[in-house]
């Protein structure tokens, strides 16, 4: 094998993940953000031990299997076994934030996940945590919106779709929208007045209006 087609381990493992999760509804993880220091190492395929990074975003690409694992699960009728298969990728995804701590994309699948195993005290930290450290990460908002849903807080969901159109997040707008029409229609009487629009995209301050969460 020549040196020049050699893929390292850790990114045929990434690119796969990243497949398998790009097939669901869901919208797709932009590329992780810059490494981060100060986290203790572990060993593993394709990962320099001592690496922190590395160790995250191994750990992120296997909570994205498991993800995909899970949602093929679902279609399949197979709720136990997906449910096995998301409490599986919360942890992965936990021990990511734990080597980096600033790993955002990897908060936002941790309240993904913590969503989908009921954990929504933890869902709502995990998002709060994404977006005090990059407030305009578009899936995090419409998760986020979703979590407010899924918990009959539709002024707070509408809060992130005004995030969105702000952002110009369209996809992310769009999925958020047709959440929020189907959740409205069956709860007429739970429609609030329309949310302000905040002052500006790029402020922590703003993130999740999810205090006490």
């Amino acid at each position: 094998m020549s040196v020049r087609n050699f893929t390292p381990p850790i990114l045929v493992l990434l690119l796969a993940a990243s497949s398998a999760f790009a097939m669901s509804s869901e919208p797709r993880d932009t590329p992780p953000p810059p490494s981060q220091p100060g986290a203790p190492g572990m060993s593993g395929p394709g990962v320099t031990p001592g690496n922190p990074r590395q160790e995250a975003e191994q750990s992120y690409a296997l909570a994205y299997e498991e993800v995909a694992k899970a949602r093929k699960d679902i279609e399949d009728g197979k709720v136990k076994n997906a449910e096995k298969k998301f409490r599986r990728a919360l942890e992965r995804c936990e021990k990511a934030v734990a080597y980096d701590e600033r790993y955002h994309e990897a908060w936002n699948l941790l309240g993904y996940t913590a969503r989908k195993t009921g954990d929504y005290d933890k869902a709502f930290k995990a998002y709060d945590r994404c977006l005090s450290i990059k407030p305009d990460y578009a899936p995090a908002r419409e998760y986020l919106g979703e979590a407010w849903l899924d918990k009959g807080d539709a002024k707070k969901a509408r809060d992130q779709m005004v995030w969105l159109e702000r952002l110009g997040a369209t996809e992310e707008l769009k999925t958020l929208k047709a959440r929020y029409d189907a959740w409205t229609a069956a709860h007429p009487d739970s429609a609030a007045a329309p949310a302000a629009a905040p002052a500006r995209p790029d402020s922590a301050a703003s993130s999740t209006g999810s205090a006490g969460h």
